[in-house]
């Protein structure tokens, strides 16, 4: 068929192709007209709660030029309208809300600690450096001897509090924040600002503590000081013994001298390598990686942490398999009697919250009245939770108690889905019961279960609940770099290094994060081709 018979065919086609995208649509609408208008309305109330929401992100992120996630949150809550208002589109609408999550709790956290962990973000480097500045200058201010008494007002706005006062030349009235430097503002009297409230006596008492802590800059010059008040109706004129120099990059101590430039790590530093802090957060590129693995201090610790928590890992993963089987194959045996009670009694670990039962364990081997010295000891003094070695043992004592009821569950129901047929065979063929057990019975159990000790090593790698609970990482190292102890893991000491101690270094913890992620993911990944190994071989 050719010429104008094609011609025609085609253009059929694609009328009835253009015809049935229209029947599709107008299907599409009808049905979300039959869903009622009910569910528009929740539809339309739940979007503009989120809309609204994202509206005010956008603005709170403009405002501070992270230009970036407010396009990015712009672009998300559009793609939602489009979802959720566009008819049809319906696995969209089941998929966007594990989506988002997903974008937020997961990504979003990985992909942010992988950046601060090239950072140096942690105490006396958490803020810009313009910040840095001015707290330098604040933290090293003294009161000028001859200092005029100037008279003010507290004004109030928006939950940030303002100085009112005249300038001692002019007589002009002038209003500064902390953010804000003494100015004239338009419509501003000796008695008050338009837009700002004057506090009275009880407000000043009720807000006496904040307004102590308030520092305004005369002028745009930081280095000609800042007026500060303590009773809310005098203030006096406060001058740093630090003096910023911003063309040079420098901050300069007026009383020694000293010189200290901005060298790119940070912080300003002296010659000798004495700092100033606060400092600022700055791109370190791998450092923290490199701390992690050449600093002595952190070196040794780590590694030791780095071995026990493999052993802790490994161990755990042994002992309770191994006592959660050999029950399994006991209560298996259909000649004895009452099997299932003993079942029952045998979960009763895995019933009770792990956090109670790891408060229990630290009664239980508490040095001076736990059960465990008094009454099984006969009244020893066993330092259980205090010595290095003795508290590993006794972490993993605790663990097989909690973890051995999951694994007998587990070796249960794979000893009765194993065929009888094939036990039936290696019996007839003359095999002993411990032949068919390690030859028949083992392989199949580990085919099954294989995959549930890779995820039983994971959850043991970052059993972050019992060490905290049972020994809280103690007893610590002495000569540590940074806050961590014997029994620590992994993910205690990530924990303690960010959020624990009043030095602080969550760029470290992030370097920390990343390896233990990395970890994870090469043993789970051995892991699940070995048990591909054991399918095939089976």
């Amino acid at each position: 068929m050719t010429g104008p018979a094609v011609q025609e065919k085609t253009v059929v086609s694609a009328e009835d192709r253009t015809r049935s995208r229209r029947q599709r649509r107008a299907a599409a609408y009808a049905e979300a007209a039959a869903a009622g208008w009910k569910v528009w309305v929740v539809k339309i109330v739940a979007l503009a709660v989120i809309d609204a929401l994202a509206l005010y992100a956008i603005i709170a992120l403009a405002a501070s030029a992270q230009w970036i996630p407010a396009v990015l949150v712009a672009a998300g809550v559009i793609a939602i309208n489009v979802v959720y208002l566009v008819p049809g589109l319906l696995p969209a609408k089941y998929l966007t809300p594990g989506l988002v999550f997903l974008l937020i709790f997961q990504i979003f956290v990985v992909l942010y600690s992988g950046y601060v962990a090239f950072t140096n973000y942690g105490s006396g480097h958490n803020s810009t450096k313009e910040d840095a500045v001015q707290a330098l200058l604040l933290q090293s201010q003294t009161r000028v001897d001859d200092s005029p008494t100037f008279p003010v007002k507290i004004l109030e706005k928006d939950g940030r509090f303002f100085l009112l006062t005249a300038d001692p030349d002019t007589g002009k009235p002038e209003l500064g924040g902390a953010e804000q430097p003494l100015e004239s503002v338009p419509g501003i009297t000796l008695s008050g600002a338009p837009g700002y409230t004057t506090l009275d006596f009880a407000g000043i008492i009720a807000h006496q503590d904040d307004i102590a802590k308030l520092a305004v800059p005369i002028s745009e010059d930081v280095n000609k000081g800042y007026l500060k008040t303590t009773d809310g109706s005098n203030a006096y004129l406060f001058t740093s013994t630090l003096k910023w120099d911003p063309k040079a990059d420098t901050m300069t101590d007026t009383k020694t001298g000293v010189v200290y430039s901005d060298t790119g790590r940070g912080a300003f530093t002296a010659e000798d390598g004495k700092t100033l802090l606060p400092g600022w957060q700055v791109w370190v590129g791998g450092d923290n990686f490199v701390r992690a693995f050449s600093d002595q201090s952190i070196r040794g610790p780590f590694f030791a942490v780095l071995l026990w928590t493999f052993a802790f890992a490994i161990l755990s993963v042994a002992t309770t398999f191994i006592l959660g089987l050999f029950l399994a194959i006991v209560f298996n045996d259909p000649k004895m009697r009452s099997r299932k009670y003993y079942r029952v009694v045998m979960i009763l670990p895995y019933a009770f919250p792990a956090f109670l039962s790891a408060l229990v364990w630290a009664g239980l081997f508490n040095k001076d009245f736990g059960f465990i010295n008094q009454v099984v000891l006969g009244g020893a003094s066993i330092p259980w939770l205090t010595d290095p070695w003795l508290a590993k043992i006794a972490i993993l004592i605790a663990n097989l108690w909690l973890g051995f009821p999951y694994m007998f569950l587990v070796t249960t129901g794979a000893l009765q889905s194993l065929p009888d047929d094939v036990v039936e065979a290696a019996r007839v063929d003359g095999a002993s019961v411990w032949q068919t057990f390690r030859l028949i019975k083992f392989p199949l159990l580990l085919v099954a279960v294989a995959p549930l000790l890779i995820a039983s090593f994971a959850f043991n790698f970052n059993n972050f609940g019992l060490i905290y609970l049972l020994t809280n990482g103690g007893p610590q190292f002495s000569d540590a770099g940074i806050n961590v102890g014997s029994t620590d893991l992994l993910i205690s000491m990530v924990y303690k290094v960010a959020f624990v101690g009043s030095e602080r270094d969550y760029g470290l913890a992030s370097a920390f994060s990343i390896i233990i992620f990395v970890l994870v993911a090469v043993i789970s990944l051995i892991g699940f081709r070995q048990t591909k190994v054991l399918e095939d071989l089976n």
